[in-house]
Formats: C-alpha cells, sequence, structure tokens
C-alpha cells in the first residue's frame, strides 16, 4: 500500500489544473486522487454554458479512476487559487463518501501550495447516505 504524500499529491492536482475548462467562471480547479497501489489520477473542472451540467475536478478524478478499475483510494487533492484552497461541493462530498469513506481530503491554494488543510470525508459530510453502496459488489 502506498504511503500518502501531500506535497506530491497537491503538486500533481496543481499540475492538472492546468488542464481546467472554465470558459465562464475562469475558476480553475484541480484534483489528484492517490489509489491504494500509489498511482496518481488526475481531473480537472470542466464547466458548460449551462451550469448544472458542469463537473467538479474532484469528480472527474474519481470517474476516471473508477472507470480504469481503480476501487481504493488513500488521498485526494484539491487546488485552486483560492484563498486556504476550494472546499469540495456537496455533490462531491457524497460521491467520495460512496466510493472512498476512507479518503484524506487535502485542500490548498494553488499560490500556496504549503499550506494544506486535512480532512476526512466523515468530518466533511458526516452520516453521508450510502447504506446501501457497496452491498451489490
Amino acid at each position: 500500500m502506498a504511503k500518502p504524500n501531500k506535497a506530491t499529491l497537491v503538486q500533481a492536482a496543481i499540475d492538472a489544473r492546468m488542464n481546467a475548462v472554465a470558459p465562464y467562471s475562469k475558476f480553475q480547479v484541480g484534483a489528484a486522487l492517490l489509489t491504494d497501489e500509489g498511482e496518481i489520477i488526475g481531473g480537472a473542472n470542466v464547466e458548460s454554458a449551462s451550469y448544472g451540467l458542469t463537473c467538479c475536478a474532484e469528480r472527474v478524478a474519481l470517474f476516471k479512476a473508477l472507470t480504469e478499475g481503480k476501487k481504493s483510494f488513500l488521498a485526494i487533492a484539491v487546488v485552486a487559487a483560492w484563498p486556504q484552497g476550494p472546499m469540495p461541493c456537496g455533490a462531491c462530498r457524497q460521491l467520495l463518501a460512496e466510493y472512498a469513506p476512507d479518503v484524506l481530503v487535502w485542500v490548498a491554494d494553488a499560490n500556496s501550495p504549503k499550506n494544506v488543510r486535512e480532512f476526512t470525508i466523515r468530518e466533511l459530510l458526516p452520516e453521508a447516505f450510502s447504506l446501501f453502496v457497496r452491498n451489490s459488489d
């Protein structure tokens, strides 16, 4: 099992952020998800003119990982040029609670990547709606 390295994962999220597609808000977010095997899966936010179709960086990284057969995760880093870093939205928290319930969440400002805040999914979304998930595996 890989040991999570904050600096490496935050830097991977900063790199992923460069691929954000944010023509409307100009708010570029990057995420990097670490699998238990040490692989890093990057993601960036993708916006749509129909705002409800926009997808956050965290979900892009998670969806990429899941559709590549990855099922076990240790940490996710999320960065943007925002004081103290961008917090995952409710949809991202819910999906992480379902598919990566033990993941550490590291949040940082892309302009101050050494200042990392750390959370667990249970702290970010206590009592998440996930009782029936994984029973069908």
